[in-house]
């Protein structure tokens, strides 16, 4: 005997319209000349496989009988469907979002905003531009020259490399100078990156053999000293930019490793990680590593991101001896792993910024982090004062920004926060209204409220910003 909800089931399925029909209904046929026809017939074959499973869940569930749908309803239903695909698929591009975390440097929105003059810049190179051209000759010229000269001005190093980020960074410096080799390497700079990014692992993908020194905490020059063989080809510090270990700590100084790694004759290589490329110490930013005086104490090879503190884009920057950089530019790799020409744009601009001493100003990293609260007091209470708050709670209270993406560990700076509380809905609801805003706002939530950072949100996005928390606040 046949079971009756197989029956049933195949009785809707009979109905489900088909990918021509689901295209050819007048609701698709108004997008279709906007996405395309592949497109919409990619889409429309989704909606119906949705359907489908839902009706195969329904009435298997003995939740749903066939006699309860129509051709008409299914149809109708597709479409829902096939528009809610369309403005799922539209909302998971690239958007702007105005961050109103606190966290300036924020990996998962795209780390370090770029300034007005590296976005003229990239906008500028985005069609033919002079890559790789020298306009003096008419010949062909070498790709990143002019950045490259920026940064060893900048910097003090003989010569420079740029590429895709810092991790290809690392691994380009230790494939070219350590494969078959030992790197000697302190137990406590060891450290995973975020997105599993492991320097264990680089240093194994590189050909090289990792020779652990030290302990946790504490590692002295002569565990270099004595970890130095024959086969040793680098000494590697890393700069722990994620963590911090407090309490009963030693490391030698840079210079001391200069001195005993020219002693015995292997390269001094340091990954610097966030690239201070001026002295942040009046931003409460005290134990980042300036690339200049790395280079001044004498160490070989640094390496270092675009798009955390330095504030442009991303980019791995390799600086050093020349001859050392000239054999990293001529490696195969150096071509898998070089940056784009956008990359080369906006680094340039930012670049131009710092040696015009007009970084702090315009790069929106270092403005950001050189905000007092008390300026950040003063935008905020006059944010609250043009909203009307009704049922809601809304109130400036102090708090603390954090610098992210993997930059100063443990370092805040003082802020003021906006905090929104409702006692009809929860912080996580009205996140998620802020969220889903036509140019989504993120927020945080500490304490039962939610909290905006005026830090992180450019004045220019203010009042964008006061519509969207108006209109949201309006509907609690």
């Amino acid at each position: 005997m046949a079971n009756p909800q197989t029956a049933e089931l195949s009785a809707a399925l009979r109905m489900l319209p088909s990918t021509d029909e689901l295209l050819t209904s007048a609701a698709v046929q108004a997008v279709v000349s906007d996405v395309g026809r592949t497109r919409a017939a990619s889409l429309a074959r989704a909606a119906i496989a949705e359907l489908r499973a839902e009706l195969t869940a329904n009435i298997t569930a003995q939740s749903g009988r066939a006699e309860a749908f129509s051709r008409e309803s299914l149809l109708s239903t597709a479409n829902k469907k096939f528009d809610g695909l369309l403005e799922r698929g539209r909302r998971s591009r690239l958007r702007k979002v105005i961050n109103a975390t606190g966290v300036v440097i924020h990996t998962n929105l795209g780390r370090a905003p770029l300034s007005k003059d590296a976005i003229e810049a990239v906008v500028e190179a985005a069609g033919y531009c002079t890559l790789e051209y020298d306009l003096e000759t008419g010949k062909r010229g070498r790709r990143g020259d002019h950045v490259e000269k920026l940064i060893c001005e900048m910097t003090g190093a003989e010569g420079a490399l740029v590429v895709n980020n810092c991790a290809a960074a690392a691994y380009l410096v230790l494939t070219v100078f350590a494969k078959d080799g030992e790197v000697v390497v302190s137990r406590g700079e060891l450290v995973e990156i975020g997105g599993d990014f492991r320097v264990p692992d680089v240093l194994t993908q590189s050909g090289a053999t990792l020779r652990e020194i030290g302990t946790t905490n504490r590692t002295k020059l002569t565990d270099y000293a004595r970890a130095i063989g024959e086969n040793t080809k680098v000494v590697m510090r890393v700069h722990p930019s994620n963590y911090k270990i407090v309490g009963f700590t030693d490391k030698p100084k840079l210079s001391e490793l200069v001195e005993l790694s020219r002693k015995r004759g292997v390269l001094l290589f340091e990954d610097a990680g966030s690239g201070a490329l001026i002295d942040l110490g009046r931003f409460g930013l005290k134990d980042e590593p300036l690339i200049s005086s790395s280079i001044s104490d004498g160490v070989d090879l640094i390496t270092f991101s675009g798009d955390k503190l330095l504030g442009a884009a991303q980019a791995g920057i390799i600086v050093g001896r020349a001859n050392l950089i000239e054999q990293i530019r001529k490696h195969p790799l150096y071509r898998a792993l070089r940056a784009s020409k956008l990359v080369y744009a906006a680094l340039g601009a930012t670049l131009e910024s710092y040696l015009s001493e007009n970084a702090e100003a315009s790069v929106p990293v270092l403005r950001m982090l050189g905000l007092t609260r008390g300026e950040i007091e003063i935008r905020a209470r006059k944010f609250v004062d043009r909203l009307r708050s009704g049922d809601v709670e809304i109130d400036v209270v102090e708090g603390q920004s954090v610098v992210g993406g993997g930059s100063a560990p443990g370092e805040t700076r003082d802020t003021s926060l906006i905090s929104i509380r409702s006692s009809n809905t929860s912080p996580t609801e009205i996140e998620q209204l802020l969220r889903a805003a036509e140019t989504p706002v993120i927020a945080r939530i500490e304490n039962d409220s939610v909290l905006i950072d005026l830090r992180t949100v450019e004045e220019s996005d203010e009042d964008l910003l006061v519509e969207i928390v108006g209109s949201v606040i309006e509907v609690l």
